[in-house]
């Protein structure tokens, strides 16, 4: 997305509407928010009681998180394009309506397929709703009530990660799974009617465009990917399907690279690339995502399925990282903000890293949930210093006219970065599950779960440790030239705060 003359007071719409509460635009655009992050994490604890409600396959259930994680990554960028063309608070209203309606969908849904399909539309409709969130805040508050926004508005998104896995856990053992997708009907209907009463319309630049055969290349080759990924590991990787899928993902990258050469309005410039130290922000967006929250899907189905603890219990388990992410924002933010940004998020992602290997190490045979906390509480380190200064170092490492495509980038690749975790990390998981199957037995299936997750961490903290050490090699500041504002200037940094902290 680009920032344009709708940003700022005066522009297109005018921003917040005069005569009306200050805060309430602020309340319209964090519910949906907080709505649209909690949905990535609010279905781990329900999985199990998914999987006996509609007798849905292991497959089934990675396609319930993956599809709504694909379809916000795959479609973020065109979203923040559309939404500059035709009008942020239009595009942010449909994509509320169409939210509710795909959560309706979900939880009336009579079968997995339908689960799943509905899933991929309420991705649709978030990719509207996180596309158009920093430039509404950008356009209804300016000076210091735009910092205060964008705190608040970036302490709930933390809030989302620590609140989703034990909100479903609630609403699904006091009531039913189904519960976890209808509460967002009230919800959105409280959105839809602030917004359209407090917030004004706003546009980005002049003569805006939506990179249409990009966004499509984009959105094929992550899918294909995707399924690919998931077809390998339970078809085998020789497979047709599974050839077929790869191919078809390798053909529409290249056609994405054409298409983004050729065009005048990209989504992606890939000149921003060729700077070693984007490229690097790039890969540890989606690397750190992948290895920092995708396997607690998995910690929830063991803890419920094998340690017989209820989906609240499950819920309660895994915050111990939210929870240490949330203590690092409150009492270390503003010394983490004084420093070159690759400091705390190479230093962060290796904590993340040290988290996941020891995991490996605690979860032997006999092990139950308290040897969870260790690893969750030095990744929950990890993720309060890396997260929230990951989309400053992307901003820091491209042109100020870029900075609205390099904010839309990081965070694509970070919903990339979970939809490919659950993706591989599945993968190997299924197949440790697979092999206890074969021997049989509730004892061989328990440490075909322990197995499984052992796995699963040492391959996450193998690249986390990976990705950590690569971003304190390479990442820089990016020379500034005549006439630009400094990297990490006031006006740059403000914007920083959108990046969420949690999945």
């Amino acid at each position: 997305m680009r920032y344009g003359p709708g940003d700022a007071p005066g522009g297109s719409g005018g921003g917040r509407r005069p005569g009306r509460g200050k805060w309430w635009p602020l309340v319209a655009i964090t519910l949906g928010n907080f709505m649209l992050l909690v949905d990535v994490t609010i279905v781990n604890t329900a999985l199990p009681r998914i999987a006996d409600g509609l007798g849905a396959s292991f497959t089934s259930l990675q396609w319930v998180m993956d599809g709504y994680a694909l379809a916000l990554a795959a479609l973020l960028m065109v979203a923040g394009s559309a939404a500059d063309l035709y009008g942020r608070r239009r595009l942010y209203v449909g994509g509320l309506a169409l939210f509710a309606l795909a959560s309706l969908a979900c939880g009336l849904a009579p079968d997995a397929q339908l689960l799943v399909a509905a899933r991929i539309v309420q991705g649709v409709g978030a990719a509207a709703m996180f596309a158009t969130n920093t430039p509404l805040l950008m356009a209804a508050y300016q000076g210091r009530d735009r910092g205060v926004a964008f705190g608040v508005w970036g302490g709930t998104s933390g809030a989302a990660a620590a609140v989703g896995p034990v909100l479903g856990g609630v609403l699904t053992e006091w009531t039913d799974w189904r519960a976890i997708f209808l509460v967002n009907l009230p919800l959105t209907a409280v959105a839809v009617w602030l917004t359209l009463r407090h917030l004004g319309e706003s546009r980005g630049h002049v003569g805006a465009r939506i990179d249409w055969p990009g966004g499509a290349s984009f959105t094929v080759c992550a899918g294909a990917l995707t399924y690919g990924l998931m077809r390998g590991g339970e078809h085998g990787w020789t497979e047709n399907g599974t050839l077929t899928a790869l191919a078809l993902a390798a053909l529409a990258l290249l056609v994405f690279v054409v298409a983004e050469r050729r065009t005048a309005h990209p989504l992606l410039d890939l000149r921003l690339l060729r700077r070693p130290s984007f490229a690097v922000l790039m890969l540890a967006a989606l690397l750190m995502q992948a290895a920092a929250f995708p396997y607690l899907t998995f910690v929830g189905l063991w803890a419920q399925d094998v340690l017989g603890l209820s989906p609240i219990g499950a819920g309660l388990a895994v915050t111990p990282m939210a929870l240490m992410s949330l203590l690092v924002g409150l009492l270390g933010g503003r010394a983490l903000q004084r420093l070159a940004p690759r400091l705390p998020l190479g230093v962060g992602v290796l904590l993340i890293g040290a988290g996941d290997l020891l995991h490996v190490v605690l979860l032997g045979d006999g092990a139950g949930w308290p040897a969870l906390v260790p690893g969750l509480a030095v990744g929950g380190l990890g993720v309060g210093a890396a997260m929230p200064v990951l989309v400053s170092a992307a901003l820091g490492a491209a042109p100020p006219q870029r900075a609205g495509m390099a904010s839309g980038a990081v965070n694509t690749f970070r919903q990339l970065g979970f939809a490919f975790g659950i993706a591989v990390l599945g993968t190997v998981f299924g197949t440790a599950l697979r092999d206890a199957g074969a021997t049989g037995g509730r004892t061989a299936l328990a440490a075909g779960y322990l197995s499984g997750l052992r796995d699963i961490t040492l391959i996450s903290g193998l690249v986390a440790v990976a990705t950590g050490l690569l971003v304190l090699a390479v990442v820089r500041r990016a020379p500034r030239t005549d006439g630009e504002r400094p990297s990490g200037a006031p006006e740059v940094r403000r914007v920083r705060t959108g990046a969420p902290a949690g999945a």
